[in-house]
């Protein structure tokens, strides 16, 4: 116990400094970019009070988050942090322009001009991950599988959601549009649906907007993470109520057809192997998975699973993030064939926290599973 909460204390400690350090940078080329922008002169007072200001406002927000001061105050400073890497962005793409444009320019007109320019880069990069967060793409995959099946089955998969008060009733919409405009054979939803609580899906009213997800093999989910930060019933709960079949360490035969095993998060008490699960099915029969983060990969390629479907990574959501989880996961993003199965994993239909995307967007995939021998 002693050195559980010994690791527990290092890795928060460690997580803060990245955070302290990360936010210090940012904080500085925002405030830079500020002075460059408000052509304040080096050694006045308002260019050091930018300066001073930037720091005090951005550290308060961190030290409030880290308190707990007010619960949307995580929402606050991630976006705030977001806003700050567009304008190290900015500020980017202004000296580039500046390197081509300085000697075929005269200075005063390209100054106005980068200045012009960082507005609309700004607007632009901060309006494009808006609606990378809010406005789904479609990706289409087909597989052929050496078990047998009497025909195809197409998946709808749709993972981390994340229902909330930023992502809400009418996305759910839009997602049982798309699922009855592709004609899925069966929903899969690979955790992460509520944003940690069921507080604004009931003020909001979404039971109605998720009841419309609909399928006629059914509608499945796993918990992720965030569905166990404490209100894992209530979660349960809710989905159930709307029609959802949440599968927690379940196996469920499909139709006589196939066989869908359902895993809670890697957080999740008593987690069950796969292996285990695994002999609860027919393993002549097509596998099919749910296990929100695909941190286990790995060992699965080893196993007689047809078809995995994970989230939790989101593609990094926003830019270079997209690198540190690609560096962390035998498979951050798409679909990658390995061993015996076929395995996907999606930057997801919702996002964490904040809603910007930058170097993802929020996508809905199609899979259509047919059996070597139909072909």
């Amino acid at each position: 116990m002693l050195k559980f909460a010994s690791l527990y204390f290092r890795n928060g400690f460690m997580f803060f400094a990245f955070i302290f350090c990360v936010l210090q940078v940012f904080t500085f080329c925002f405030a830079k970019f500020w002075q460059w922008f408000l052509k304040t002169e080096k050694g006045t007072l308002r260019h050091r009070m930018i300066l001073i200001g930037a720091f005090v406002f951005s550290n308060s927000l961190l030290v409030l988050t880290f308190l707990r001061y007010w619960r949307f105050m995580f929402r606050v400073s991630a976006g705030w942090m977001v806003l700050m890497l567009f304008t190290v962005f900015t500020s980017a793409a202004v000296f580039l322009v500046w390197l081509a444009l300085r000697k075929r320019v005269v200075q005063h007109t390209l100054a106005m001009g980068l200045r012009t320019f960082s507005v609309l880069f700004f607007c632009g990069i901060t309006a494009y991950a808006v609606y990378s967060a809010y406005v789904p793409v479609v990706k289409r995959m087909t597989v052929t599988i050496d078990k047998p099946l009497d025909k195809p089955v197409r998946i709808g998969m749709a993972s981390d959601l994340h229902l909330g008060h930023l992502f809400r009733g009418k996305q759910l919409d839009d997602l049982a549009a798309i699922m009855d405009k592709e004609k899925v054979d069966i929903v899969l939803l690979p955790g992460d649906i509520m944003d940690d609580d069921t507080e604004a899906y009931r003020e909001l009213n979404m039971k109605p907007s998720l009841m419309k997800l609909r399928a006629p093999l059914g509608v499945y989910a796993t918990m992720g993470n965030h569905d166990l930060f404490g209100h894992e019933r209530e979660i349960h709960k809710a989905l159930t109520e709307a029609g959802v079949i949440v599968l927690h360490d379940d196996v469920v035969h499909i139709d006589n057809r196939f066989w869908l095993i359902g895993r809670p998060d890697d957080n999740a008490k008593n987690r069950m192997q796969t292996e285990d699960l695994l002999l609860k099915t027919d393993p002549k029969q097509p596998v099919f998975l749910l296990d929100h983060r695909p941190t286990e990969i790995h060992k699965h390629e080893k196993l007689p699973i047809d078809v995995q479907v994970s989230g939790h990574v989101h593609n990094g959501q926003v830019f270079p993030a997209n690198f540190v989880v690609k560096f962390l996961n035998r498979v951050s993003y798409g679909y990658e064939p390995l061993g015996m199965g076929h395995y996907f994993v999606t930057s997801g239909y919702g996002f964490w926290g904040v809603p910007f995307r930058l170097g993802s967007q929020s996508e809905v995939w199609i899979i259509d599973v047919q059996s070597r021998a139909q072909k």
